[in-house]
Formats: C-alpha cells, structure tokens, sequence
C-alpha cells in the first residue's frame, strides 16, 4: 500500500486581518504550509496533494518550485468537502495522509517536537486497521470536536463543539483533524456526507461513525505535545508557535554543544549546523542555511543569512552578513556589514562601519574602519585605511577593483575603478586613484599644503577693520 497526502489549506483566515493567505504566513521564516509540505515529502515520496481556495495564485506562485499536485476547493463548505475535491487524485489502494495547512509544528523533523515520529505512529496504526486518527488531552478544549468513546474505549464517533452535549463538551480528548484513512473508504464515504449541522458543512469527522457503522476499527494515536498539533488562526498563535518553534530549535543546540547566553532570543529562521565550543549572544537571526565552525563566537544583535564562517571567526556585536564565506580565524564588527558574493581569506579583518560588497580578501588583509569595498579582489596582508572608498559604479556598470598583495593604502582615499594597485604599493592618505598602479610605487595626489605665517592676527586684523567700516564704532564697543 503505497502512501499518499492531502493538505487542507483553503481556509481564508479572517481572524489574520490580512491580504496574505493564513498559510503562507510564516514560523520560522517559512510560510506555514511549507512546513506541512516538509512533513508530506519526508513520510511520501509522492507529490503531496495541496487543496487550496483563498489567495490560490499566491500560495501556487510561493511554491512553484516544488512538486506538488494542486486541487481547488472554490466553495468553502467543510473539510469533508475540501478532501472530496482530491478524490480524482487518490489511487484505490492508497492510504491517504491528511495533514492541515495551518498546523506547522507537526512538520519538523530537525526539532524534537516528535513531529515525524508521531505522524509515522499515525501510519503504524493506519495500516493494521485502514483508519487511524491523531488525538489530543487539552486542558481548555473549546471549540474542539470531542472524542466520543463506548464502554470498551473504542472510537465511536467525533461531535463538532457546536454540536456537543454538555455531558460531551466535558471531554477533554479532542480532534485534531489529522488522520490516515484507506483511500477506498474515503472514495465510498465522502460523496454521502450530509451537512445537517450547526455550521451547514460537510465534516470529514462525519467518517469516524461510518467507519464503525462497517465495523472498521478507528484506531486513537494521542499527541504527547500539544503543541505539534496546534493550528494558527489569529497573530497571537502565531507568536505562540514561533516561540515554541525557537525554544524547540535552541533547547536542540545546547544539547549538542552550543553555549546560547540566553535562549530565549535566538532566532532561527532556516537551518544552523554548529561545530563545537560555539558561542552565540543575545538577539541573533539565523536566516537561510548557515553553518559554523568549531570555536566560532557571534556577538549580540547581530543577523548572519546564507553564509559559511570556518573555525575560530568571531562576529562582534550589530554586524550583518549575506551569503558570504568567511575564513579561519577572521573578525567581523563590530557595526560591520558584509554582503552576498563576499570571500574572505583566514585571518581577515573586517572593522566597524566598513561595507564589503561582492569582493574576495585574502589571507590576513585588514579593512578596520569607516569603508566602503565594492567588486574587489584583494591580496594578502593589505591594509585599508579608515574611510577609503572603492567607486566601483559609474552610473550604469559596475567596474572591478584590484588591489594586489602587501598594499598600504591611506586614509580617505578613493579608489576609481576599474584600476589595479600593484603589489607592494603606498597609496598615501585623501588620494584619489584614477589610473594603474605599479608595484612598489608611493601615489600621492592632495592639494599641497599651504602655510600663512601668523593666519591668527591677520585674520583679527581683517574682522576688526570690516566690522568698524560697517558700524561706525570700534570692535570693542560691538
């Protein structure tokens, strides 16, 4: 029996206030459904099935990338008939996963949520009996279906909130939605699903009493943590789940060796591979996939995406890099900014308020204050002076800077490109560089220093004489 899935995620989400999709709002910098998606593809290797209706072209657009087997429910009338849209798609011999767009928790197999495990209990059961359903103890179980059991605590049926007993809404044991279910019996039940309920829709819950009207066996599988089976409808479970996502992602860091100063602000939004002895201060985002050598030390408030920094870097506080490979040993910051296509060398430099754009540094080279290098390639055990400036842009092309190995280059200096410093060379403080330089050459371009001997009396003498032409009386009687 081959596996296939099901998402529900046509649902519009009101209570979102928002232009966007529920499901594409996003924990831990992935929309909410491509959490879902990460489940479906890691229990079954077929396309999941993706039931969409509000924002469809939004949520087709988001993921177009991947694989997936799109179905419109254009009428919201109930989960039973969000998954009777998918019927066509369902092989007879099928079991069919229905996981819901809007629960992302269940869908991380990289945190300790018990998220696969628990779907792969799901699919344990599921296949001893056709029909399998995730359970949930909550203590405040409002607006829940109820589990209703009989004497011998077999399933019999699900009752919607709206349509419960009071005797009923005191059960604690709930519904979360998510079942496994032989596609043959959801091919034989959905098209004779009534909607004769508070709400006027079709529910998919409606097959548990059919099941056992057949003497199918609905098999319970309960959820250890609530928190995996928790759906978002509104920006305050949002919060909830990003910070369950986040305490979830730090708690599995530091059990594998990583010293976070306070777990409570890590953000990880993508995936961080660390190597040992890592050291991560407060309030720092992780975006995209990073990973970090042995012995690296990141300071507070600072935000690293898509980037690869090796053994021993240290990443003072404020500073920010994208899509960059930063080498052994090197320091980063603090208030450093260090952008996409950006190589540096081990032992690198890179200071405070300097920007590195798209540029490769070698072994040992220092950049340590106030700069601006754009397009570049430099060499080893180069020193960058505060306030130098490569002007790698003339309007409508970028132009390359090249600065070969052992260059001093002053302070205040601007760098004209496309030109070449040879190697060994002095560029001496506030020049501007227009043409190629040689190896071993000193360039000095400034306005020669001028001197007016005694400038202090002369300049008195001078506002005295003005100012008594003007008024008429003295300086001292002004």
């Amino acid at each position: 029996m081959h596996l296939a899935t099901c998402i529900l995620a046509a649902g519009q989400g009101k209570r979102m206030y928002s232009q966007l999709p529920k499901v594409l709002h996003q924990i831990a910098g992935k929309p909410l459904v491509g959490h879902v998606l990460d489940t479906a593809t890691a229990v079954s290797a077929e396309p999941p099935i993706v039931v969409y209706g509000h924002g469809g072209d939004q949520l087709q657009t988001a993921f177009a990338s991947r694989a997936i087997i799109w179905v419109e429910q254009s009428e919201q009338l109930g989960t039973g008939h969000a998954v009777a849209q998918a019927l066509p798609h369902l092989a007879a011999e099928a079991l069919v996963l229905i996981l819901y767009g809007d629960v992302p928790l269940l869908s991380v197999p990289t945190v300790p949520l018990l998220s696969v495990p628990t779907v792969q209990r799901l699919l344990a059961a599921a296949a001893a009996s056709g029909f399998s359903l995730l359970t949930v103890n909550l203590a405040e179980p409002t607006g829940y279906g109820r589990i209703i059991r009989n004497a011998r605590n077999e399933i019999v049926r699900i009752t919607e909130h709206k349509d419960a007993s009071a005797d009923e809404l005191a059960i604690p044991e709930v519904n979360t939605g998510i079942m496994a279910v032989k596609s043959e019996y959801l091919q034989r039940w959905l098209p004779g699903l009534r909607n004769h309920n508070a709400q006027g829709e079709y529910y998919l819950t409606d097959c548990v009493a059919l099941a056992v009207s057949e003497g199918i066996a609905v098999v319970g599988v309960a959820a250890t943590n609530e928190l995996e089976v928790t759906g978002v409808n509104n920006r305050v479970q949002l919060a909830q789940l990003e910070r369950a996502y986040q305490h979830a992602a730090a708690q599995r860091l530091m059990e594998t060796g990583v010293t976070l100063r306070d777990p409570a602000r890590l953000d990880i939004r993508g995936t961080l591979d660390c190597g040992q002895d890592v050291i991560i201060d407060v309030n720092v985002v992780f975006a995209g996939r990073v990973r970090l050598g042995d012995g690296v030390v990141i300071g507070p408030n600072c935000v690293i995406s898509e980037s690869t920094l090796a053994a021993g870097v240290e990443v003072l506080a404020n500073s920010v890099i994208e899509q960059a490979i930063i080498g052994a040993d090197s320091r980063i910051g603090p208030f450093a900014r260090v952008r996409p296509e950006t190589e540096l060398g081990p032992g690198v430099h890179i200071g405070n308020f300097v920007e590195i754009k798209k540029s490769r540094i070698a072994a040992g080279s220092k950049v340590n204050h106030l700069s601006y290098i754009g397009d570049s390639e430099i060499g080893r055990s180069v020193n960058v002076g505060a306030g130098t400036i490569t002007c790698n842009y003339d309007g409508a092309f970028k132009h390359k800077t090249v600065i070969e190995d052992d260059v001093f280059i002053g302070s205040d200096t601007q760098l004209v490109a496309p030109v070449t410093i040879g190697r060994g060379s002095t560029i001496g403080a506030g020049t501007t560089v227009t043409e190629n330089v040689e190896p071993e050459c000193l360039i000095i371009s400034r306005v020669r220093q001028k001197a007016r001997n005694n400038w202090g009396c002369t300049y008195y003498l001078l506002l005295y004489r003005q100012t008594s032409l003007a008024t008429g009386y003295p300086l001292e009687y002004q």
